[in-house]
């Protein structure tokens, strides 16, 4: 292989290693909320997604040295694992990873040939396949090793106490307290949003930051995304009744919001290349998000959200090139 072939894999590599860099303060949050939990996701996860990238290379008998080695593998792997609740039953990792690559990733013939988010369609295949497991996250009280070894890999049941309904799907589901009442009396509700998961938030947003800097992402999508959500949250907006939707800064700090903000609708290859196009496509992640949250059947719905705009790429490289073309 020739210098000017290995020139544009280095670059993949080296980006993909950013991203991973950038991950760092929100998995030391996650780290320090659920402890062994997010490990455990991290770690079956990561060795699913390889596992199976291996197989469906040796099968189609590809290089795995310079495919298995660009690193998205362990990228999609590793986003997914942090969307997936801690303390999930060993096998639902493994099957979101599974799925995440082989039907996101090689059906389509490999690395820059996938039309859809491969950690997004992985996360969606277990949510459709498993709600009651992906609604339910831990408290932030992490376990010892032995009863999260017990939590992941045995049967045991874990108590309401500890395993509870997301903020999301606790304002989802409401229909008595205000949202005052909630945030003083709920276990699953924080300062601004769920109890120590609105630092998570805060860490993916550092880590999208640095990302931006090192012009390893451009801003357009994030700030599409981030835009709009809080544009049509505010105009949704209904006070703090028992009725509310909840204010723009908990949609914002909520869920995945930021780590689908910087991390996942940033993805380059199933998302779109002209930043007018980006711009439009986080717009319109934005808004499905909060449609599906508040109106859909799922309490969080960036995956599906996700996966609509995925499909809507190509008429916004068609709009963004016309709209281009008619600029004075």
């Amino acid at each position: 292989m020739s210098a000017t072939d290995t020139a544009p894999n280095e670059r993949l590599r080296s980006a993909l290693q950013w991203v991973l860099l950038a991950c760092v303060p929100g998995v030391l949050v996650l780290l320090w909320l659920h402890g062994w939990g997010t490990l455990f996701n991290l770690l079956l996860s990561a060795g699913a997604a390889l596992a199976t990238e291996a197989a469906l290379l040796k099968l189609q008998q590809r290089p795995l040295a310079v495919e298995l080695g660009d690193g998205s593998a362990l990228v999609s792997a590793t986003l997914l694992a942090l969307a997936l609740p801690a303390y999930a039953p060993w096998w639902l990792p493994v099957v979101a990873a599974v799925s995440a690559i082989a039907f996101g990733k090689q059906l389509y013939g490999g690395i820059g040939k996938n039309p859809f988010n491969p950690a997004m369609l992985g996360y969606a295949v277990v949510l459709i396949a498993f709600p009651t497991y992906m609604t339910h996250w831990p408290a932030p009280q992490p376990l010892g090793l032995g009863d999260s070894l017990q939590a992941v890999f045995g049967n045991a049941v874990q108590p309401d106490a500890w395993s509870q309904a997301t903020v999301l799907d606790t304002l989802r589901n409401n229909r008595s307290l205000t949202i005052d009442e909630l945030f003083a009396g709920h276990p699953a509700f924080g300062s601004l949003a769920g109890r120590g998961s609105e630092w998570a938030s805060l860490g993916f947003l550092l880590g999208g930051l640095l990302l931006i800097q090192r012009k390893i992402i451009s801003w357009h999508a994030p700030v599409g995304m981030l835009a709009s959500l809080l544009v049509i949250s505010l105009l949704c907006w209904n006070g703090s009744g028992s009725d509310s939707h909840g204010s723009p800064l908990l949609h914002l700090l909520a869920g995945s919001t930021m780590l689908a903000a910087f991390f996942i609708i940033t993805e380059p290859v199933s998302g779109p290349k002209s930043p007018l196009a980006r711009l439009m496509f986080g717009v319109g992640v934005g808004v499905l998000v909060y449609l599906i949250r508040i109106w859909g059947k799922y309490p969080d719905g960036t995956a599906f959200a996700v996966l609509l705009m995925n499909l809507c790429v190509p008429a916004l490289e068609r709009w963004a090139e016309r709209r281009q073309a008619v600029a004075p």
